[in-house]
Parts: C-alpha cells; structure tokens; sequence
C-alpha cells in the first residue's frame, strides 16, 4: 500500500512545527521526513532526529546527483529532502509530512503532483513576531528579516490546498489531524486499501 505525501509551509513563527511534532507524537503511521540542512545544530537538536547536518559540500554533492526531492536556501542555510528516504516510508503505507517552504513546496509538487499542500498563518502580525521573540532564538536583526520575509512566504498561501489559521492550538491540531484523514478516506486510496472487503461485497 502507498501511503500519502503532505507539505505543511508556514512563515517562521507561526507555528508549524509544534503543530507538526504534536500530530506526530499522536499517530504512529505519520512521519515528519528529516531535512539536511548546513546549518549548525541549535541547542538541544539532535543529528538525524530534528535535521541530518551536513557540511555544504556535502550537501551541494547530494544536490548535484540528484539525492533531493526538493533543496532551497533559507537565511543563508541551505536545506533539502532526500528522496529515497520519502519514497521508502511511501512504499511502507506510512503517511509523510514535509516541514518546508514555498520553494520546496513547488518542486516537489513539480516532482509528486498528488502531494497535499497545508499553509499555516498566524492570526496577526503581532502575534508572529511576539512568538518569534518568545522562542529566543534570535537578535532583533534577524527578527526583523524574518518578519520582512513573512510577507513574501505568506504570498504564496495560493499555492496551497488547505488554509490553517494557528490561533488556538488545539483547534489547528485538529484541523490539520482533519485533513489527514480526510485524504485517508478518498475514493482512491480506499478502493486500494478495501479491494478485498469491495471485492466480497460485490460477490
């Protein structure tokens, strides 16, 4: 059985990959794909469980032979997913999020036309960069160029299939778990997955 592919893209902040971690952790049959990225490690990451880090020659090899499914540079880092890796959970019947951009998000899309786009906004502006802040991560200079390039990520929710509004986080969870299942039960992937149960019903 084939499992499902998801991108879920949002503007740093607004929450996405909390959002992500929480489906995760409920649902042993979805898997968050694992980025390479050249950027260090922040504090209390782990290599090969929050990204695989890699040198940028590394990566611009892998680049090079073809190894990503989609790759992009995001302040100065570069990130990318490995396509073997997202087609052997594919092949498992394993359900697979990609946590990535806009510019991601189109070459796989490109690559894998039935993948389902997820955007997630924040409810204001104020609230992203109050969320930004609060994670204590960054200067106020690179606050400031996360939020001049949220408006740019954000233009680009139109090439998504589904909305999400991260206000209250139980209620986004659930909308986002929502879409999940609901791409579990098109006719498609149910005629693959019940053709037995089909098959006697029909007899």
């Amino acid at each position: 059985m084939i499992g499902s592919l998801f991108i879920v893209a949002a503007p740093s902040g607004a929450g996405k990959t909390s959002l992500v971690n929480a489906l995760v952790a409920r649902h042993d049959d979805i898997r968050l794909s694992v980025s390479h990225t050249t950027r260090p490690p922040r504090d209390g990451e782990v290599d090969g469980r929050d990204y695989h880090f890699v040198s940028q020659a590394s990566f611009a090899e892998m680049r090079d032979k073809g190894d990503f499914l989609e790759s992009a540079t995001v302040f100065d880092n570069s990130y990318g997913t490995s396509s073997v890796a997202v087609q052997e959970m594919l092949a498992q019947g394993l359900d697979v999020i990609l946590e990535i951009d806009w510019q991601g998000a189109q070459q796989v899309r490109n690559n894998l036309p039935d993948a389902t786009g997820i955007f997630i906004l924040p409810p204001s502006k104020t609230t992203l960069e109050q969320r930004l802040r609060n994670r204590g991560q960054d200067n106020e200079e690179i606050i400031a160029r996360r939020m001049r390039d949220a408006e740019n990520e954000i233009s680009h929710y139109v090439e998504f299939d589904y909305l999400i509004v991260n206000d209250d986080f139980t209620e986004a969870l659930n909308s986002l778990t929502a879409i999940i299942m609901a791409k579990r039960h098109t006719l498609a992937l149910q005629k693959q997955k019940q053709a037995g149960l089909i098959s006697e019903l029909l007899g």
